[in-house]
């Protein structure tokens, strides 16, 4: 069916690859910038166009994905041009469904949506809140559709400050601890290059271990001897609060993300 991806930056983008890699056939994207939209053009599967009613009209599917302070005006500019029954996602963060709402038609179903940016890789979480005219079957479809970038899960809207915080923006807490962990290594002595190697594999590999649904505790445990070299690096993260001060990161994240 016809995908129309609106805002062709990061997360735009990133979906309507993943759409075409997953086998969908008629996705487009609108973008303003022409460097942008000139990327896009060259890759294969996808149709890009420049402004909305060129490739709006007759979409059963669209996907908002502009910055949030650009949401309404958008939204306001695409109302005329979306068919009755079309499904709505939108991926602007802290924009809620009542305002996407309040510039759509009357009972547009609608579907809120928190990605990640590991979506570029086919690697993303998102997690999906429906409006109440969002049926089961455009649930499921909303639910494939993200499927082609990541993991999905569905929550009330009501918990999306709560996802924004820990899986929005959870990818940049992980790089700063990557950043960290790359300088002391660096201090240690290690060439930047190779602090570089030990860390990305050393993560890549602890989160397919975590993947595995062991609890982080048990995992953490089994690496840190009795008085070795990683219980004295835990001591030292206990020492200095770490776990405090990712929990108040996170609350803060929350806090900014319901404004």
């Amino acid at each position: 069916m016809p995908v129309v991806v609106i805002g062709g930056g990061v997360m735009g983008g990133a979906i309507a690859s993943g759409l075409v890699r997953d086998g969908w056939t008629r996705v487009s994207v609108v973008e303003a910038v022409p460097a942008r939209r000139a990327q896009l053009a060259g890759e294969s599967g996808l149709r890009v166009g420049a402004v909305l009613d060129e490739v709006v009209d007759g979409a059963q599917v669209v996907v908002l994905a502009v910055k949030p302070a650009d949401a309404t005006k958008v939204l306001d500019q695409a109302a005329g041009l979306l068919p009755a029954d079309a499904l709505v996602l939108s991926v602007c963060a802290g924009v809620a469904i009542a305002t996407i709402a309040d510039h759509l038609p009357a009972g547009t179903p609608i579907v809120r949506v928190m990605p990640n940016t590991p979506a570029q890789i086919g690697a993303g979480m998102a997690v999906l809140s429906p409006n109440s005219s969002v049926t089961g079957e455009q649930l499921e479809l909303a639910a494939r559709l993200m499927g082609a970038v990541g993991e999905v899960l569905v929550l009330p809207e009501s918990r999306q400050d709560a996802v924004t915080a820990v899986s929005g923006s959870g990818p940049a807490y992980l790089f700063y601890l990557a950043e960290a962990m790359i300088e002391a290594g660096v201090q240690l002595g290690l060439t930047r290059e190779q602090s570089g190697i030990l860390v990305r594999q050393t993560l890549l590999g602890s989160a397919q271990l975590l993947a595995m649904g062991e609890h982080p505790a048990v995992l953490r445990e089994r690496v840190t001897s009795p008085g070795g070299t990683t219980a004295a690096a835990i001591r030292q993260f206990d020492a200095h609060a770490v776990k405090a001060a990712v929990s108040d990161a996170i609350w803060a994240a929350h806090d900014r993300s319901r404004g």
